[in-house]
């Protein structure tokens, strides 16, 4: 069978709803990577219980890194916001602090770098309704090359300690292409993986693309090809079906260059963030039949119970549409954990399910 490895969970709801940390724009406009400046220790506490439940590989907390959150981000050192060549300092210290946190698990370690959406105030990467500047392929490619290079320049040579680089909930295909342009170009030789965001009831991406839009993307043309492909971010119920899309158009694009799945939905039960009051809020009570449909925030969710109201638990669920999934044969292997709302217990939980 397939191999398969344990993802973390959230971490920026872990900071918050484990150890009552609160995030905006305004104060905190890095978000979870704030904590790289404001309070190491924390951080590596909140990645610890992560690596203690189980955790194969772990997310350094840098998805919301980039120039423009440093510089909004004031200190007593810098008041007027963190510039350009302080960045690699702090991309050092995520690196640490993840290895530190790692150190009984021995985690592999992944960069994550979320889209340009979720460096946007409000965060756009449930919609991809970038701004003008950014809305198309070249812009985002010279965006995201920016930042790898960041990373590059930074002293230690992050590079050679990294197991995977994580493009974490894209939602357009410009952006898709972009990311693999931008790695290609960057000379960082490290396994990568492209997650894609769908959170409408449709199975496309926020800009209309299709699973097999992304997989042609992906795997098409030149350029370096992903180690994996796959989800994040997106409502559990929507997986057997995403998945099932997802292993369809591999099966006939990607050769001998098999993928690994990767698979990280939200581990929420209901609650949906708005990114207008910055919240996470629980749409009306669901418990009238077995399928209830819900319009919240421009999106239709479905939530899926039983006659007694309950529902299945988030790590059976997510565990079963692996299992279902490793049958098929397609993937070569499986990374799967939990994005929002998923702490360290779910992730034990769902270590436990394999």
């Amino acid at each position: 069978m397939p191999s398969i490895q344990i993802l973390d969970g959230g971490l920026g709801t872990s900071l918050q709803d484990q150890y009552g940390l609160k995030f905006d724009s305004k104060t905190t406009p890095l978000w979870s990577s704030d904590l790289l400046v404001s309070d190491p220790t924390t951080l590596e506490a909140c990645q610890r219980d992560f690596c203690d439940a189980g955790t194969d590989i772990l997310l350094t907390a840098t998805y919301q890194v980039s120039p423009e959150g440093f510089l909004r981000t004031k200190t007593s050192e810098y008041p007027n916001g963190i510039p350009e060549n302080a960045i690699g300092g702090y991309l050092t210290t995520a690196l640490d602090v993840a290895e530190r946190a790692s150190v009984r698990s021995s985690a592999k370690i992944a960069l994550s770098l979320g889209p340009y959406g979720a460096c946007m105030i409000p965060g756009q990467e449930y919609t991809g309704a970038y701004d003008e500047e950014h809305n198309n392929e070249e812009a985002l490619y010279k965006w995201h090359l920016q930042r790898l290079r960041l990373v590059q320049a930074a002293e230690g040579d992050l590079v050679s300690r990294l197991g995977y680089v994580a493009f974490e909930t894209l939602p357009m295909l410009d952006e898709v292409r972009a990311v693999r342009r931008a790695i290609g170009d960057s000379g960082i030789r490290v396994p990568f993986w492209i997650a894609c965001v769908f959170p409408g009831d449709d199975e496309r991406l926020p800009d209309g693309s299709s699973v097999g839009d992304v997989v042609d993307a992906a795997f098409g043309g030149d350029g370096p090809l992903p180690w994996g492909i796959g989800i994040n971010c997106t409502k559990i119920h929507k997986l057997p079906g995403l998945v099932e899309r997802f292993g369809d158009c591999v099966s006939a694009v990607s050769g001998e260059n098999v993928p690994s799945l990767i698979l990280y939905p939200d581990g929420t039960n209901g609650e949906v963030y708005n990114t207008t009051t910055q919240v996470w809020e629980k749409p009306d009570d669901l418990s009238g039949g077995e399928r209830d449909t819900v319009s919240f925030l421009g999106f239709p969710f479905l939530a899926v119970r039983f006659a007694n109201g309950m529902k299945r638990p988030w790590e059976v669920q997510l565990a079963q549409v692996v299992k279902d999934a490793q049958t098929k044969g397609i993937f070569k292997s499986f990374v799967v954990g939990g994005c929002c709302k998923a702490s360290h217990h779910d992730i034990k939980k769902l270590h436990d399910q394999f």
